[in-house]
């Protein structure tokens, strides 16, 4: 299969690297780095560039950029994606980009699909990516109403070949509500905590906990911002139910109501067990 990829980053990097190893593909690709692009074809990443001439070869379009990046690309090379193509984007919110996707294919001729490799680090960038980004890790797809089921299942069956162990399919409501508390809320969480001055001074007080909250803190600010704002409703929602929560805590603790403080230590115990037994 002819496949092309948009943004060699972090994700993008990834998704290349995942692809020589499962072997069978030829790969092109576009970054606006010249020296991202060099360095993939030094390791064999790709076979070429990515452009309008080489556009239409593709069987399977990978857009790695972020979401208003993602829509431009789209609105500007819609027309050179062949009729019968697949494209996923791989961007963090849907809302923002789905439905500029689905009305450009609907003129095109081309399937997209809504994607989400719910895999990271707290690195980003070409350097960092890895080939094994994504084992067992799950990927969610956001497919249109009208999406032929053998392109839905040809994407699943190409996104497990690269290590991805669970399909999930969503729609665009439900992926940006969940991602706001999955993914986007940890990050403002994590990146609130390391702003106390106490963190200038935790070495020697620190252990697993510490490492496991703070570990994304070291976000991509400009991205972050972009994905938060892109989906505001759903993290601010998300946000107002954790403070009301951390303020229980609050007045629990200052009132040295022990009675209170252990039913809600109970209470947040009891929904991680039954969150698990999902």
């Amino acid at each position: 299969m002819n496949i092309g990829i948009v943004g060699l980053g972090l994700i993008g990097g990834s998704m290349a690297r995942a692809i020589a190893r499962a072997g069978g593909h030829t790969v092109l690709a576009f970054d606006r780095s010249e020296e991202v692009m060099r360095a993939a074809e030094g390791e064999h990443l790709i076979v070429g560039r990515l452009d309008a001439s080489s556009l239409p070869s593709c069987d399977l379009l990978l857009v790695a950029l972020y979401p208003k990046a993602t829509c431009e690309y789209l609105e500007t090379n819609a027309a050179h994606i062949r009729a019968g193509a697949a494209v996923v984007d791989l961007c963090g919110v849907k809302g923002a980009v789905c439905p500029t996707g689905f009305r450009l294919a609907e003129e095109h001729g081309f399937t997209f699909i809504g994607g989400h490799p719910m895999a990271g680090r707290e690195l980003s960038g070409f350097a960092a990516s890895k080939a094994d980004l994504f084992d067992n890790a799950s990927m969610v797809l956001v497919p249109p109403d009208n999406c032929p089921e053998n392109t839905l299942t040809d994407a699943e069956n190409f996104f497990k070949s690269l290590g991805f162990k669970k399909i999930q399919r969503s729609t665009v409501a439900i992926h940006d509500r969940e991602i706001a508390y999955t993914s986007q809320l940890c990050h403002v969480v994590s990146n609130a905590y390391v702003q106390s001055d106490a963190a200038l001074v935790h070495s020697g007080f620190s252990a697993g906990s510490f490492r496991d909250l703070t570990r994304v803190a070291r976000l991509k600010p400009d991205m972050w911002c972009e994905l938060f704002l892109e989906n505001k409703d759903a993290l601010a929602d998300e946000l107002h139910g954790l403070i009301e929560r951390l303020c229980a805590f609050e007045k629990a603790i200052s009132n040295d109501d022990a009675a209170a403080l252990t039913a809600l230590l109970e209470n947040g115990v009891r929904m991680k067990e039954e969150s698990e037994r999902e």
